[in-house]
Protein backbone atom coordinates (compact mmCIF):
# COMPACT_ATOMS: atom_id res chain seq x y z
CA UNK A 1 0.00 0.00 0.00
CA UNK A 2 1.20 3.59 -1.21
CA UNK A 3 0.43 6.37 1.12
CA UNK A 4 3.35 9.03 -1.11
CA UNK A 5 -0.08 10.10 -2.91
CA UNK A 6 -3.69 11.02 -2.29
CA UNK A 7 -5.96 8.57 -3.88
CA UNK A 8 -8.52 9.88 -5.75
CA UNK A 9 -11.38 6.70 -5.47
CA UNK A 10 -14.50 7.82 -4.93
CA UNK A 11 -15.71 6.68 -1.33
CA UNK A 12 -19.53 4.68 -0.92
CA UNK A 13 -20.95 8.24 0.79
CA UNK A 14 -19.98 10.25 -2.07
CA UNK A 15 -22.96 8.77 -4.30
CA UNK A 16 -26.16 10.47 -4.35
CA UNK A 17 -28.05 7.19 -4.14
CA UNK A 18 -27.38 5.90 -0.62
CA UNK A 19 -30.22 3.75 0.51
CA UNK A 20 -31.52 6.42 4.07
CA UNK A 21 -31.27 3.44 6.77
CA UNK A 22 -27.84 2.43 5.30
CA UNK A 23 -26.70 6.66 5.47
CA UNK A 24 -28.56 7.22 8.76
CA UNK A 25 -26.12 3.77 10.71
CA UNK A 26 -22.92 5.74 8.64
CA UNK A 27 -24.47 9.15 10.65
CA UNK A 28 -24.09 6.94 13.72
CA UNK A 29 -21.22 5.52 13.12
CA UNK A 30 -19.08 8.54 12.41
CA UNK A 31 -19.81 10.39 15.34
CA UNK A 32 -18.77 7.90 17.58
CA UNK A 33 -15.24 8.11 15.54
CA UNK A 34 -15.06 11.20 15.98
CA UNK A 35 -15.85 11.16 19.78
CA UNK A 36 -13.34 9.12 20.53
CA UNK A 37 -10.18 9.40 18.04
CA UNK A 38 -10.42 13.40 18.10
CA UNK A 39 -12.51 14.76 15.35
CA UNK A 40 -14.58 16.96 17.61
CA UNK A 41 -11.53 17.77 19.43
CA UNK A 42 -9.75 18.96 16.95
CA UNK A 43 -12.13 21.35 15.81
CA UNK A 44 -12.87 23.09 19.21
CA UNK A 45 -9.40 23.56 19.42
CA UNK A 46 -8.83 25.37 16.36
CA UNK A 47 -12.10 27.56 17.57
CA UNK A 48 -10.36 27.99 20.69
CA UNK A 49 -7.25 29.35 19.06
CA UNK A 50 -9.06 31.26 17.05
CA UNK A 51 -10.93 33.07 19.82
CA UNK A 52 -7.53 33.74 21.10
CA UNK A 53 -6.58 36.02 18.69
CA UNK A 54 -9.92 38.35 19.89
CA UNK A 55 -11.51 38.03 16.00
CA UNK A 56 -14.96 38.35 16.35
CA UNK A 57 -16.57 35.11 16.04
CA UNK A 58 -20.89 35.33 15.88
CA UNK A 59 -21.58 32.91 12.65
CA UNK A 60 -20.77 29.86 11.89
CA UNK A 61 -21.06 27.79 8.56
CA UNK A 62 -20.26 24.01 8.57
CA UNK A 63 -19.94 22.93 4.92
CA UNK A 64 -21.03 19.17 4.44
CA UNK A 65 -22.30 18.99 8.03
CA UNK A 66 -23.63 15.03 7.78
CA UNK A 67 -25.81 14.29 10.66
CA UNK A 68 -25.22 18.05 12.59
CA UNK A 69 -22.32 16.46 15.30
CA UNK A 70 -20.03 18.60 15.02
CA UNK A 71 -22.68 22.28 15.28
CA UNK A 72 -23.82 19.87 18.02
CA UNK A 73 -20.17 20.64 19.72
CA UNK A 74 -19.63 23.86 18.69
CA UNK A 75 -22.95 24.85 20.27
CA UNK A 76 -22.25 23.42 23.51
CA UNK A 77 -18.97 24.65 23.75
CA UNK A 78 -20.73 27.79 23.03
CA UNK A 79 -22.89 27.54 25.70
CA UNK A 80 -20.76 26.57 28.16
CA UNK A 81 -18.67 30.01 27.46
CA UNK A 82 -21.75 31.78 27.27
CA UNK A 83 -20.86 32.76 23.70
CA UNK A 84 -23.56 33.83 21.46
CA UNK A 85 -23.19 32.23 18.16
CA UNK A 86 -25.19 31.22 15.19
CA UNK A 87 -24.59 27.99 13.70
CA UNK A 88 -25.32 27.28 9.73
CA UNK A 89 -25.09 24.03 8.57
CA UNK A 90 -25.19 23.22 4.48
CA UNK A 91 -25.56 19.59 2.66
CA UNK A 92 -26.17 18.24 -0.35
CA UNK A 93 -28.26 15.42 0.76
CA UNK A 94 -31.75 16.09 1.73
CA UNK A 95 -31.35 12.92 4.04
CA UNK A 96 -28.62 14.47 6.21
CA UNK A 97 -30.97 17.36 6.23
CA UNK A 98 -33.83 15.08 8.17
CA UNK A 99 -31.38 13.45 10.14
CA UNK A 100 -29.79 16.66 11.43
CA UNK A 101 -33.27 18.19 12.23
CA UNK A 102 -33.93 15.38 14.64
CA UNK A 103 -30.21 15.76 16.14
CA UNK A 104 -30.43 18.95 16.55
CA UNK A 105 -33.60 19.48 17.97
CA UNK A 106 -33.01 21.01 21.09
CA UNK A 107 -30.14 23.73 19.74
CA UNK A 108 -32.57 26.95 18.62
CA UNK A 109 -29.03 28.74 17.41
CA UNK A 110 -28.93 26.81 14.54
CA UNK A 111 -30.51 26.78 10.43
CA UNK A 112 -29.82 24.50 8.26
CA UNK A 113 -29.58 24.25 4.25
CA UNK A 114 -30.05 21.88 1.57
CA UNK A 115 -27.25 23.00 -1.53
CA UNK A 116 -24.40 23.42 -2.70
CA UNK A 117 -22.34 25.71 -0.26
CA UNK A 118 -21.69 27.79 -3.60
CA UNK A 119 -25.07 28.75 -4.00
CA UNK A 120 -25.34 30.11 -0.22
CA UNK A 121 -27.38 34.21 -0.64
CA UNK A 122 -23.83 36.19 -0.54
CA UNK A 123 -25.75 38.56 2.04
CA UNK A 124 -25.46 35.28 4.58
CA UNK A 125 -22.02 34.80 3.60
CA UNK A 126 -21.15 38.66 4.82
CA UNK A 127 -22.29 37.68 8.47
CA UNK A 128 -20.07 34.62 8.74
CA UNK A 129 -17.24 35.05 10.17
CA UNK A 130 -16.22 31.13 10.31
CA UNK A 131 -16.32 28.27 7.71
CA UNK A 132 -15.94 25.05 9.14
CA UNK A 133 -15.67 21.51 7.99
CA UNK A 134 -14.66 18.76 9.11
CA UNK A 135 -13.71 15.40 7.15
CA UNK A 136 -15.08 17.10 4.27
CA UNK A 137 -12.03 18.48 2.84
CA UNK A 138 -10.56 14.89 1.70
CA UNK A 139 -13.61 14.22 -0.16
CA UNK A 140 -12.51 17.35 -2.65
CA UNK A 141 -10.10 17.12 -5.20
CA UNK A 142 -6.57 19.25 -4.83
CA UNK A 143 -8.32 21.85 -7.01
CA UNK A 144 -11.69 22.05 -5.54
CA UNK A 145 -9.97 22.39 -1.78
CA UNK A 146 -8.08 25.07 -3.92
CA UNK A 147 -11.28 27.10 -4.92
CA UNK A 148 -13.27 26.26 -1.85
CA UNK A 149 -10.29 28.22 0.01
CA UNK A 150 -10.77 30.84 -2.22
CA UNK A 151 -14.51 31.38 -1.78
CA UNK A 152 -13.70 31.88 2.05
CA UNK A 153 -11.20 34.45 1.17
CA UNK A 154 -13.33 36.07 -0.95
CA UNK A 155 -15.96 36.57 1.40
CA UNK A 156 -13.46 37.66 4.32
CA UNK A 157 -14.48 33.93 5.89
CA UNK A 158 -11.90 32.36 8.39
CA UNK A 159 -11.52 28.53 7.80
CA UNK A 160 -11.44 26.28 9.98
CA UNK A 161 -10.98 22.85 8.84
CA UNK A 162 -9.98 19.50 10.17
CA UNK A 163 -9.75 16.40 8.58
CA UNK A 164 -7.20 13.20 8.69
CA UNK A 165 -3.39 12.71 8.19
CA UNK A 166 -3.01 10.27 5.44
CA UNK A 167 -0.78 7.80 7.09
CA UNK A 168 -0.26 3.80 7.42
CA UNK A 169 -0.87 3.26 10.98
CA UNK A 170 -4.02 5.47 10.63
CA UNK A 171 -4.81 3.10 7.54
CA UNK A 172 -4.34 -0.27 9.72
CA UNK A 173 -5.87 1.28 12.41
CA UNK A 174 -8.85 2.12 11.28
CA UNK A 175 -9.22 -0.94 8.89
CA UNK A 176 -8.88 -3.10 11.91
CA UNK A 177 -11.30 -1.38 14.22
CA UNK A 178 -14.38 -1.04 11.37
CA UNK A 179 -13.41 -4.43 10.56
CA UNK A 180 -14.31 -5.52 13.89
CA UNK A 181 -16.74 -3.00 15.20
CA UNK A 182 -18.84 -1.22 12.34
CA UNK A 183 -22.11 -2.71 11.20
CA UNK A 184 -21.91 -0.36 8.07
CA UNK A 185 -20.96 -1.28 4.84
CA UNK A 186 -20.52 1.83 4.08
CA UNK A 187 -17.68 3.02 7.00
CA UNK A 188 -16.20 0.03 6.44
CA UNK A 189 -14.91 1.05 2.72
CA UNK A 190 -15.09 4.67 3.28
CA UNK A 191 -12.70 4.69 6.53
CA UNK A 192 -9.54 3.48 5.36
CA UNK A 193 -10.58 4.67 2.04
CA UNK A 194 -10.76 8.10 4.06
CA UNK A 195 -7.06 8.49 5.40
CA UNK A 196 -5.90 7.19 1.91
CA UNK A 197 -7.44 10.43 0.00
CA UNK A 198 -6.19 12.13 3.19
CA UNK A 199 -2.94 14.83 3.12
CA UNK A 200 0.32 15.76 4.49
CA UNK A 201 1.25 18.80 6.35
CA UNK A 202 2.48 19.86 3.32
CA UNK A 203 0.18 19.33 0.94
CA UNK A 204 -2.32 20.94 2.63
CA UNK A 205 -0.19 24.04 3.21
CA UNK A 206 0.48 23.97 -0.67
CA UNK A 207 -3.28 24.11 -1.00
CA UNK A 208 -3.71 27.82 1.06
CA UNK A 209 -0.60 29.22 -0.25
CA UNK A 210 -2.05 28.39 -4.20
CA UNK A 211 -5.38 29.69 -3.08
CA UNK A 212 -3.41 33.11 -1.70
CA UNK A 213 -3.25 32.75 1.94
CA UNK A 214 -0.48 33.69 4.01
CA UNK A 215 -1.66 34.25 7.74
CA UNK A 216 -2.64 30.36 8.06
CA UNK A 217 -1.37 27.22 10.39
CA UNK A 218 -1.70 23.50 9.83
CA UNK A 219 -1.71 21.59 12.82
CA UNK A 220 -1.19 17.93 13.73
CA UNK A 221 -3.56 16.90 16.31
CA UNK A 222 -4.61 13.03 17.74
CA UNK A 223 -5.46 10.45 16.14
CA UNK A 224 -3.88 11.71 13.04
CA UNK A 225 -5.81 14.91 12.26
CA UNK A 226 -4.41 18.28 10.96
CA UNK A 227 -5.97 21.06 12.37
CA UNK A 228 -5.86 23.95 9.36
CA UNK A 229 -6.92 27.78 10.44
CA UNK A 230 -6.82 30.47 7.48
CA UNK A 231 -7.19 33.91 7.86
CA UNK A 232 -7.85 36.54 4.99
Amino acid sequence: MQFHFRSYEKEYLDNSTIATKDLYQTLVELDIINTYLGGYKATLKGLKDILKTKRTVHNILDIGFGGGDSIKQLSNFAKSKNLPMFFYGVDLKNDCINYAEDNLASIKNKKLICDDYRNIEPTLLDKIDIIHCSLFLHHLTDEEIVNLFKFGRAHKNIILANDLHRNWLAYYSIKFLTALFSKSWLVKNDACLSVRRAFRKSELESLLKQAGYKNYSVKWSWAFRYIVIAYE
